[in-house]
């Protein structure tokens, strides 16, 4: 008589889980927005991926970024960019949190823009004085540039290419980034 419970147990078992929750939280127009964004990109090794990716990173990024468009839109960029320049996503949205907290209109003390903080005078030095470092695309190529060039300099040493992306010397702001990469951003 008890074993006809143990499917019904397990069922319910499975709606407490964190994945199931949070597959119920996701509306079925926001979940086919993120399919249609994942089909639409090509830094994803197949459509599954970028659904599986792209819904786990905006059910993450919703208490920060609420208009769905925007975030998902960020998002694929994000991944874009990150795969374009071979640096990790979850990494990058782990410096854009800090950075700018995702606000893209973000300008530093030091005049730095938008989302990863990229200063203006490289526009001038490169000799694209009218790209715009507000637009989230535009920044994220410069700033996924930027982190892969420091990487490459210390040769794969986050830390120091961290602190180097930051202009400092201390390894408070890598450990920033590291504590977000591993409690918000690293997939479970």
């Amino acid at each position: 008589m008890r074993t006809h419970l143990l499917p019904l147990a397990l069922a319910a078992l499975l709606l407490l889980t964190p994945v199931a929750r949070a597959a119920e939280a996701i509306d079925p127009a926001l979940r086919e927005r993120l399919r249609l964004a994942a089909a639409e990109t090509d830094s994803f090794r197949d459509r599954f991926d970028g659904e599986v990716w792209l819904t786990d990173m905006s059910a993450r990024l919703r208490p920060t970024v609420a208009d769905d468009d925007f975030r998902i839109a960020l998002l694929r960029n994000v991944h874009y960019e990150a795969a374009r320049a071979m640096v990790e996503p979850e990494l990058v949205l782990s410096v854009i949190h800090v950075e700018s907290n995702f606000n893209p209109w973000a300008i530093s003390r030091v005049g730095a823009r938008g989302l990863m903080q990229v200063m203006p005078f490289w526009l001038k030095e490169i000799g694209r004085p009218g790209d715009n470092l507000f637009q989230p695309q535009t920044n994220l190529r410069y700033g996924c540039t930027i982190l892969r060039y420091y990487l490459d300099k210390e040769n794969g040493n986050q830390v120091r290419a961290l602190m180097r992306y930051n202009g400092t010397r201390e390894r408070k702001y890598p450990a920033q980034v590291f504590r977000l990469l591993q409690t918000k951003w690293h997939p479970q």
